[in-house]
């Protein structure tokens, strides 16, 4: 291994025999000492950055004291220990003024060799561990403002301490904060709110617009030791996921509906057929009875058509604001659009409803969900089975709601898979599926502050598959 460097100490003394003595002691303790006799020479000497310097507070040109504060002062040499020596300045006052001026240690003469040798091993460590710690706070700092993520530290008075680069990127050129600022103060500039940091919860998370962009901002707790609880705000751009989900969500919802599309197809040809037949039958029959009861099935059948047109648009076009929903009704919609496929595969839609269950939300969206549960439950079920859907009222984690299950009879899904059932672009129909449909069931459901889970089984004569969604009222507002 290579030897390591002997540390470097410069001794400046205008007397040339102090220097000899200091050198000799010094260079037998394992230093390499270089002499100087000025103040000018000393600062010279400075700028080669040795390790410590030994600096007599009496020289022919400048003062020590003026030395050690210009060696200190200066950036590049700040954190070179100084340790002063005098044989005259011997006082409690000359210490602290040495001591005020920056230097690292004091000592008079006559110095024991023992004493000096172990001041200046101190000296030495000590700038050793500051060296350390400058070097990791720097690439501290560094690692910090690398990080893509705002992050801020907030006292526990509530005022900024310090944030990285990427805070204050996001939080705009018209909100930048200052050490010492308000945080709350600064919140309600920026969100519109402050209760992120007046929240009571030990960890907060939400999210905000700022200008046009969408941000996720987390609030946590720490403990700062003598000073409490400091808080860490982490800003979090989320724009572009935001906007990626959204293209998703559409993409889903459009091949939900090319999906419906056929469904739709035979609802609207049938009566379209027996309204033809029926507007014939009217025109070429002379009694007037039998017109009014033509006309009045014509108009039946009309009503029919209309009904499954407004089913269609209100899948495709959702309502802006949540709208009070009976969650019977809405799902036998579905079901009215699911029935004719099903029978087409000899599997029969059972509805079990026992009383009106009302809830809040959007309905564009429940009927997406819905509809996609309801067509997987009919493509896994065997021929001669039943897909049964249930409607109840229910009170779960101190809100009512309503408890909506879909059970089919099919082989089950597989151990190995059940974990990416909700991954999106996971799907078990390679190209007949996008992947994407439970997936965006799920997210649908979160946005109602729902839930969404299964259970199933392989066991011979017990295989199958039960989907159950959960919707409480009232988490939205009207």
């Amino acid at each position: 291994m290579p030897e390591r460097p002997r540390p470097r100490v410069l001794i400046a003394d205008d007397r040339e025999q102090n220097r000899y003595v200091l050198s000799r002691i010094l260079e037998g303790a394992g230093f390499d000492c270089t002499q100087t006799g000025t103040g000018i020479g000393a600062l010279e000497v400075a700028e080669t950055m040795p390790d410590v310097i030994i600096l007599d507070v009496r020289l022919p040109d400048i003062s020590g004291y003026e030395v050690c504060r210009r060696i200190k002062g200066s950036p590049r040499t700040a954190s070179i220990s100084v340790l002063q020596i005098s044989a005259s300045f011997v006082s409690g006052d000359d210490r602290v003024r040495a001591l005020e001026a920056g230097a690292d240690g004091y000592l008079t003469h006559p110095i024991e060799r023992m004493v000096l040798v172990a001041t200046v091993r101190a000296l030495l460590r000590l700038r050793t561990a500051e060296v350390a710690a400058r070097e990791a706070a720097d690439q501290w700092q560094s690692t910090f403002d690398a990080l893509s993520e705002g992050l801020a530290l907030i006292s526990s008075e509530g005022t900024f301490i310090r944030w990285n680069q990427a805070f204050t990127q996001i939080c705009g050129p018209t909100s930048q904060p200052q050490v010492g600022d308000d945080a709350s103060s600064f919140l309600l500039n920026l969100l519109g709110t402050n209760e992120p940091i007046n929240s009571k919860v030990w960890n907060y998370s939400g999210e905000f617009a700022i200008g046009k962009r969408s941000v996720q901002l987390s609030v946590n707790t720490i403990e700062a030791g003598v000073r409490g609880q400091d808080r860490i705000f982490i800003l979090n751009d989320i724009t572009d996921r935001k906007l990626a989900e959204y293209a998703l969500l559409t993409a889903e919802k459009l091949a939900a509906t090319g999906k419906l599309a056929n469904a739709i197809a035979h609802e609207i040809n049938n009566p379209l057929e027996a309204l033809t037949n029926l507007v014939y039958l009217a025109s070429t029959s002379s009694s007037v009875n039998d017109i009014h009861d033509l006309l009045s099935r014509a108009n039946e059948e009309l009503a029919r058509i209309a009904r499954v047109t407004k089913q269609s648009l209100s899948f495709h076009r959702d309502s802006e604001r949540p709208i009070a929903i009976d969650v019977g009704t809405l799902i036998a919609e579905v079901i009215s659009l699911f029935e004719r496929p099903a029978a087409q595969r000899r599997v029969r839609l059972a509805f079990d409803r026992r009383q009106e269950v009302n809830i809040c939300g959007f309905p564009g969206q429940l009927t997406q969900v819905f509809a996609n549960l309801i067509r997987n439950a009919t493509e896994a079920a065997p021929p001669e089975s039943d897909v049964v859907i249930r409607v109840r009222s229910i009170r779960r984690d101190g809100h009512d709601g309503a408890r909506i299950t879909i059970h089919d009879c099919g082989s089950g899904i597989p151990e190995e898979i059940r974990e990416k059932l909700f991954d999106p672009f996971f799907t078990t129909k390679n190209l007949k599926g996008s992947g994407l449909g439970l997936w965006v069931s799920k997210t649908l459901m979160t946005k109602h502050h729902g839930t969404i889970r299964f259970r199933s089984s392989q066991s011979a004569g017990k295989s199958g598959t039960t989907f159950e969604v959960y919707i409480p009222n009232g988490t939205l507002t009207l």
